[in-house]
């Protein structure tokens, strides 16, 4: 009798052993994956390092028996490896076994996005390696899309992998390794982009409320506190590699320069704020001179980092930890004088400051690389936009109680004044009320001349240019035609040479009042446009209407039956140009203006006493409005 099952577990269990004894002496640091949980792999104990000062060796250099021999392997046990600010190349050695029957898929995280240059050799099911070229430094796209270094592996059944990692950077160089399953990463990757989202959409609501608070109050603290939260943030987008995710091709924007010149301006713009916010520079003169320096020297630091960063990166982290310090000892020295203002800045700065020096203590391997430390600064950013909130709220409520404090001593004062000299009040107040009466009277008169026309009493050119405009704009927005007509009495100069200007003066007076009197719907108005030109607008109105409201017009003024010896006429006739149209918001009010005056020019032709409507609108047209 056979037995399959029995002769397969034979046959595996010889191959291990042999695969075990073929092995090299570093192969003991295998790890095996073929069963995880959901949470990561540190891999900072697996991992055999080996520094290559000169940065010239290759694959086939460190897999030799010579140089594999001065890999590390009793690496400190940590969640990172933080090999500080070194020009080397660090190459990293991670032997996998999969000892399950079936191919096991797993994520190699390189949980660090500020990393210069990351060169991963992963091997094929053939042995064969294939080289991976990334880092924030390179212009080349990321395998995997993601803020950080990832790197999909697949494991046969039954196998055993050597993965190698090169790794440099112009800055500190710290090198956090996981290996995730692909369930447990995907959950993992949502929850950090939710954070990521929940952060920067905090940032963006302070931005948007501070700055509609400048434009507000049109106080300078208010910009100035915009621009440093948007420094803020678009660092910590560049720290936390959603640049670099952005622009998945590699960008200057996602370079460690970038990183290190946004950290140079946020410090920058965070000691404008708290100059200006704390007044430091009538406080403490001298020390706003040294702030003032450090500004300067900051925005130097930023052309310094594009030429020379590898060489300056240790010294700029001694920089921003120097000046946390410097204006923490400021801050404390404010809220020492007892400012107000300093005690909501100390606590809110003080967390921010604490977040932002994790950072480069973390590049240095001082604190160690956790949930904490990794998100500090994001952390301390946040609560620090909080606090400042509450200071602004604090901020206004000082202020409505100076104004409440003011407002009741001018009321106990004007009391107190009531009661000595309650007499003299009435009589001040009497020609005070009087005299205000009379102001408001001339003003209200003041104001119908500014927008009546003097000879004829209707409204002038101003109030009709006024008029226009408003109408225009409420016929476009609610659909609706506006009609228009310019009204011009019929040889008017002849008039005026016969009879004399009073007469013409009279004349127009007398064609005024026809006008108001036929156009006379509260909506309508009649003005005098200039000369004897006269015009009138009739919201609401069709083509038809306004042309019939033009007709009435003409009929009035010939019923009239003034005489006009230079007529050919024998009268005073008028002359009517009208349009109605719906606006569009491709259109403007001078349209109307043109077609009307096209129509007037028309009927003038036609033999004038007349009215007669812009000559492009068809029947068709006219159906169409209202």
């Amino acid at each position: 009798m056979h037995h399959p099952r029995i002769y397969q577990y034979l046959m595996t269990g010889l191959l291990l052993c042999t695969a075990w004894f073929a092995l090299p002496v570093w192969a003991t640091e295998a790890l095996d994956v073929s069963n995880m949980s959901a949470e990561p792999v540190s891999l900072t104990t697996f991992v055999a390092l080996l520094e290559d000062p000169e940065r010239n060796l290759t694959l086939g250099d460190v897999q030799a028996p010579a140089q594999a021999a001065r890999f590390k392997t009793d690496l400190p046990a940590s969640n990172s490896l933080a090999l500080g600010f070194t020009r080397s190349a660090y190459w990293l050695r991670l032997t996998l076994r999969n000892s399950s029957a079936t191919p096991v898929e797993r994520m190699l995280v390189v949980d660090n996005p500020r990393i210069s240059h990351i060169q991963a050799y992963l091997p094929n099911v053939h042995g064969a390696y294939q080289s991976i070229s990334t880092g924030s430094d390179s212009a080349t796209p990321r395998i995997y899309p993601n803020r950080d270094f990832v790197f999909p592996l697949s494991l046969p059944p039954i196998s055993e992998q050597v993965v190698y990692l090169r790794v440099t950077s112009s800055i500190g160089l710290l090198v956090p390794l996981q290996l995730w399953s692909p369930a447990a990463f995907h959950t993992h990757e949502r929850n950090d982009y939710l954070a990521q989202a929940w952060y920067f959409g905090i940032a963006s609501a302070m931005i948007l409320f501070n700055l509609m608070l400048f434009f507000a109050l049109r106080e300078r603290i208010y910009l100035l506190y915009v621009v440093f939260v948007s420094c803020v943030a678009c660092t910590l987008a560049i720290k936390n590699g959603l640049v670099g995710e952005l622009f998945s091709g590699g960008t200057v924007l996602d370079s460690n320069v970038a990183y290190y010149c946004g950290a140079s301006l946020t410090l920058s713009t965070l000691m404008l704020f708290m100059r200006r916010m704390l007044r430091t520079d009538q406080l403490m003169p001298r020390v706003d001179r040294l702030l003032q320096g450090l500004i300067v020297l900051f925005l130097l630091t930023t052309v310094a980092f594009a030429m020379a960063l590898p060489i300056l990166a240790r010294a700029a982290v001694m920089l921003h930890l120097s000046t946390v310090l410097i204006v923490l000892v400021v801050v404390v020295a404010c809220a020492l004088k007892r400012q107000r203002s300093a005690y909501f800045f100390l606590a809110a700065f003080a967390v921010l400051m604490l977040g932002g020096a994790t950072t480069p203590l973390r590049a240095m391997g001082i604190v160690p690389t956790n949930a904490f430390t990794v998100d500090a600064i994001q952390l301390g950013s946040t609560l620090e936009m909080l606090l400042l909130a509450f200071a602004l709220a604090d901020r206004f409520n000082v202020m409505r109680q100076e104004k409440a404090k003011a407002q009741a001593e001018l009321l106990q004062a004007q009391q107190q004044l009531v009661d000595t000299l309650q007499s003299s009040e009435r009589k001040l107040e009497q020609r005070v009320a009087q005299r205000t009466d009379e102001l408001q009277l001339l003003n209200n008169k003041l104001e119908a001349l500014s927008l009546t026309d003097s000879l004829t009493g209707i409204a002038n050119r101003r109030h009709f240019d006024s008029i226009l405009q408003q109408e225009w704009q409420r016929a476009r927005r609610l659909g609706q035609p506006l009609a228009l007509a310019i009204l011009d009495v019929d040889w008017f100069k002849a008039y005026n040479d016969h009879y004399g200007h009073p007469a013409g003066d009279v004349c127009l007076r007398q064609i005024a009042q026809i006008l108001a009197a036929t156009v006379c719907r509260s909506s309508d108005l009649v003005a005098r446009y200039g000369g004897e030109e006269f015009v009138f607008i009739t919201p609401v109105t069709n083509a038809t209407g306004a042309l019939d409201i033009a007709q009435k017009v003409v009929q009035a003024v010939t019923a009239l039956a003034l005489p006009h010896a230079r007529s050919p006429l024998g009268q005073v006739t008028v002359s009517i140009g009208v349009v109605s149209l719906t606006p569009t918001a491709e259109s403007s009010a001078e349209v109307l203006l043109q077609h009307a005056d096209a129509a007037l020019y028309q009927a003038k032709t036609q033999g004038r006493n007349r009215a007669e409507l812009a000559a492009d609108y068809s029947a068709t047209d006219d159906a169409c409005r209202i």
